[in-house]
C-alpha cells in the first residue's frame, strides 16, 4: 500500500530508542523527513544516523528534556527552520515510575505528569499552527494502562487516561481546523523497558528472565510480546490519507490483553 507520505515532515519525541525509534524508522521508510528529540544526545545521534543510512531520508535531532517548559517551542521552531513545514507530530517521550502507591511521592507524581502529560500538551500547542497550515496530524502514544487500573502503575495509568481525554479534546478542535488527532495504546512491547521489568520480576522470584517472561505472558493472557515495528507500521498508516476519517480514535495494539471497553 502506498501511504503517500513522501516528502512530508514529522517530529517524533522520544525518538532515540524503542517505540519512538521504530515509529521514526517506519515513517522514514515511507519517505518522511524527520526531526527527532530525546534526552540522550549520543544515542539520539546514533539512531538518527542509522535511520538516515537505511532510508536515505533527512533526519535532524535536538537533545532536550520535555520537562523544560521552553523546549516544545524550541523543537518546533528548529524543525520549521530546517524543513519550512510540519505535517506530523508523534508525541512519544516519557515514562512514569512504577511502585507501591503508598511509597510514591509527590515528586514522583509531578515528574510523571510533567514529562509525559504536560510534555504532550506543550508540543501539541507549539505545533498546532504549523499543523493547521499543512492540514497535518498528531499521534499521541499512550498505553493500555489507561484502560484498566493496576496497583503498581498508578501514576502511569492516570497519565495515560489523561492523554486519551486530551486526544479527544484536541480532536474536537481539530475537526474544525483540519488537524487530525488520534492515539495509540501499545501493550506489552518488546523494548528495553519491558526487558527491565521482566528482569526485575525474575530477581524477585528467583527465576530466569526467560521463565519470568513466560509467566508474564501467561498472566496477562497473550501469546507473545508485541514488536516496536508493529507500532511503527500503525503510526505510519494513521499519518496517511488512508486514515483521513479517523479523528479522536484510540487504538489498542496489545495482542488482545485488554478486554475492557
Amino acid at each position: 500500500m502506498d501511504l503517500g507520505l513522501v516528502n512530508q515532515t514529522a517530529i517524533v519525541t522520544g525518538g532515540n530508542r524503542g517505540i519512538g525509534a521504530a515509529v521514526a524508522l517506519a515513517l522514514a521508510s515511507e519517505g518522511v523527513d524527520l526531526f527527532l528529540t530525546a534526552r540522550d544526545a549520543a544515542e539520539l545521534a546514533r539512531t538518527a544516523a542509522d535511520i538516515a543510512a537505511q532510508t536515505g531520508r533527512k533526519v535532524h535531532v535536538k537533545a532536550c528534556d520535555m520537562r523544560d517548559a521552553d523546549v516544545a517551542r524550541q523543537v518546533v521552531d528548529a524543525a520549521l527552520s530546517v524543513y519550512g513545514k510540519l505535517d506530523l507530530l508523534v508525541n512519544n517521550a516519557g515514562a512514569t515510575k512504577r511502585g507501591d502507591f503508598l511509597e510514591l511521592t509527590d515528586e514522583d507524581w509531578h515528574d510523571g505528569f510533567e514529562l509525559k502529560f504536560h510534555g504532550y500538551v506543550r508540543m501539541a500547542r507549539a505545533a498546532w499552527p504549523a499543523l493547521g497550515r499543512s492540514q497535518g496530524s498528531i499521534i499521541n502514544i499512550s498505553g493500555v494502562g489507561s484502560r484498566v487500573g493496576s496497583a503498581e502503575f498508578a501514576i502511569g495509568g492516570a497519565v495515560n487516561v489523561a492523554l486519551l481525554n486530551l486526544t479527544k479534546a484536541l480532536a474536537d478542535r481539530g475537526r474544525h481546523e483540519g488537524i487530525r488527532v488520534n492515539a495509540v495504546n501499545p501493550g506489552r512491547i518488546a523494548t528495553e523497558r519491558l526487558t527491565r521489568n521482566i528482569e526485575r520480576m525474575a530477581q524477585q522470584q528467583g527465576i530466569t528472565s526467560e521463565e519470568a517472561g513466560r509467566q508474564h505472558l501467561a498472566t496477562v493472557g497473550i501469546k507473545r510480546f508485541g514488536l516496536p515495528r508493529e507500532i511503527g507500521a500503525l503510526c505510519a498508516y494513521l499519518a496517511s490519507s488512508h486514515a483521513d476519517f479517523m479523528q479522536g480514535t484510540v487504538i489498542d495494539i496489545d495482542g488482545g490483553e485488554t478486554r475492557a471497553l
